[in-house]
């Protein structure tokens, strides 16, 4: 993909289309807040290419899609981690897991351990 963009970015005759959330620190995130030139392989590349993002799109289920399908669990589990989404809205699922649905519920840091039995 890199290679894509060092090549058709630069064209204002092109269009870099991003489907969904671009990740806050990332080169989507950059180009769709539209500046001027992303690093790529140690050299900047000017973004002088329409950039649009589909913002309704997403892989990722949302929280009522993801509490939906915690419902559907026969038996709840000892203890469920959430290991992805910014931390706010991690925190803010877990404490909507640990509430909703009173199972123990953790975001883990960096580094941190769990035995799973």
């Amino acid at each position: 993909m890199l290679h894509h963009l060092k090549v058709f970015a630069p064209d204002s005759r092109n269009t870099i289309l991003f489907a969904g959330f671009q990740a806050p620190g990332t080169r989507g995130a950059a180009m769709v807040a539209r500046v001027p030139s992303v690093k790529i392989h140690g050299a900047y590349v000017p973004i002088r290419a329409e950039v649009a993002n589909l913002d309704m799109l997403s892989a990722h289920a949302d929280a009522d899609e993801i509490m939906g399908w915690l419902r559907g669990f026969e038996h709840p589990p000892h203890l469920t981690f959430i290991t992805h989404g910014e931390p706010q809205a991690a925190d803010t699922l877990r404490q909507r897991i640990e509430t909703e649905l009173h199972w123990p519920c953790r975001v883990p840091a960096y580094r941190d351990e769990a035995e799973l039995r």
